[in-house]
């Protein structure tokens, strides 16, 4: 059912369509599969449910393969898990070799889509049936382990992650009250009564402060004339399909694992997957040189990570990366909500957004073969146009979720808001991660509560089950970890400055 859902003509349009937009997305440093599913969201909601969700399952195939267009031809990654393709990529293109480098990127893509996809077929379904055992008490320490997530997500910047988190939880205060039904943060507003919007709110987040930093920056565009004449006039062969068999079904493997784990996401899937391909290689001297297999190890992992991070998101409710956080609010705003009822009682929404991945990887390796010098062009568009244009978008698809000027207001506001979270390097994914998961866990608390009679008896029926226990400890480990290797960092960095005095 699911497989021919997807294969109806509107479906195929609508995966096409996301699939090209989400390639230029990616082609163009400084944007990403989260800004173009932030934008579309509004598009996919005036949709049919499944219709909606496979244009933004091409939007998010295509943008993490079209990153690599611009890793390849000017060193310069599209997305940042695209860093690693550069690598050999932008070697081979200084060769002349750039189509087949391009081509390598869209087929290593390509197998690792299907890859993930295979794993969200297979352990999704498994997984949700185990989450029929979670009462509210599991539900509530589901959510305080995404928000221990912050912490990988900032290791570098654990403070910062931690304020970033924290202005989430604000965000995600405003509204009612879900104990005593008073208005909280509303400054007697009516429009904020039901809380922050979610679409407004993440365009405003992360599509709205990305213009700002086009607009600031208005005269930023790349130059790809001379990489786009260097390209030779390589011949695409049917072997190009699948060359380096085992290294696509190994790194994309990894990958699906690691966007399995939430917080690592596609940058750590791409460099585990260079060194992977590395190691399974019979020529291994010859990588960053501008060898082939190079490029097959980081664009399989990648892509990879889609299927993997969709597992937890889908599942238990639990966004892997950005890309999957905005996914869930899409999810919610078409009436979804995360576990078993999305592969029983919304099948017939949820398959076909499984099968739309692996349509779209399809759509994605013929049109990424036919037209990735096309692809690149996109680049000579100056970016205070192309920020113009968007924000058009934008703002009529904020006004549009809710035909409300409010919305518009709020979007702008976040938009501002995220702008100087990103000015002061504060990770806009912990943003979102308090917004999304701190209603979900006072949600849970209250009704623990509320069962249980009083706060103390809340909390012990909490520690005392078996899952959430098991839950506390990964908790606990997931913050641990990453405050230990800060720490560690740290400690190292003062005895290399003590060594070189």
């Amino acid at each position: 059912m699911g497989f021919t859902t997807a294969l109806s003509p509107a479906n195929l349009i609508a995966v096409l369509g996301g699939t090209i937009l989400g390639i230029c997305f990616g082609a163009m440093p400084g944007l990403s599969a989260t800004m173009g599913i932030a934008v579309l969201i509004p598009v996919s909601y005036g949709m049919e449910p499944a219709t909606g969700l496979i244009l933004l399952a091409g939007v998010y195939v295509g943008a993490t393969y079209g990153g690599s267009i611009s890793a390849i031809l000017v060193n310069t990654p599209g997305t940042p898990s695209a860093a690693a393709t550069g690598w050999d990529g932008h070697a081979m293109a200084l060769k002349g070799h750039g189509t087949e480098a391009l081509i390598e990127s869209a087929t290593a893509s390509f197998w690792g889509t299907v890859i993930g996809f295979i794993a969200l077929l297979t352990i999704a379904p498994v997984l949700a049936n185990f989450s029929l055992r979670f009462s509210t008490q599991e539900n509530v320490m589901l959510a305080v382990f995404g928000l221990t997530i912050i912490a990988s997500l900032s290791s570098k910047h654990l403070l910062k992650g931690l304020m970033g988190g924290a202005i989430g939880l604000l965000l995600g205060c405003v509204g009612m009250d879900p104990q005593y039904g008073f208005a909280r943060f509303t400054f007697g507003q009516m429009s904020l009564l039901t809380g922050f919007p979610t679409v407004p709110t993440l365009i405003g987040l992360y599509s709205i402060s990305q213009l700002l930093g086009m607009i600031v920056n208005k005269d930023a565009t790349v130059n790809m004339d001379n990489a786009l004449s260097s390209i030779n006039k390589y011949k695409f062969r049917l072997r190009d399909i699948c060359c380096y068999p085992l290294t696509y079904l190994w790194c994309g493997i990894v990958g699906v694992i690691i966007g399995i784990i939430p917080g690592a996401g596609g940058s750590i899937a791409a460099f585990m997957g260079y060194d992977q391909a590395k190691h399974l290689s019979k020529h291994p001297e010859k990588f960053g040189t501008g060898y082939r297999e190079g490029i097959s190890g980081p664009e399989s992992a990648n892509n990879g990570v889609i299927g993997g991070a969709l597992i937890p998101m889908m599942t238990l409710g639990i966004p892997g990366n950005a890309v999957t956080a905005i996914l869930m609010g899409a999810l919610m705003l078409h009436g979804l909500t995360p576990g078993n009822d999305l592969f029983t009682v919304k099948a017939n929404v949820t398959y076909p957004f499984i099968f739309g991945l692996l349509v779209a990887a399809f759509v994605m390796v013929i049109v990424g073969v036919l037209g990735a010098k096309q692809f690149a062009k996109v680049n000579r568009i100056p970016q205070n146009f192309l920020a113009s244009g968007i924000l058009v978008l934008t703002v009529l698809g904020a006004f549009s979720c809710n035909n409300s000027y409010a919305d518009v207001f709020i979007m702008l506001g976040c938009g501002v808001l995220g702008y100087a979270l990103k000015y002061m390097k504060i990770d806009l994914s912990s943003v979102v991660l308090g917004y999304i998961l701190g209603p979900i866990a006072e949600r849970g608390m209250v009704r623990t509560i509320i069962m249980e009679g009083s706060l103390g008896a809340a909390v012990m029926s909490i520690v005392t089950r078996p899952i959430c226990i098991a839950l506390i400890v990964i908790s606990i480990v997931s913050l641990a970890v990453p405050i230990y290797n800060n720490w560690k960092g740290a400690k190292q960095t003062d005895s290399e400055y003590l060594l070189s005095k």
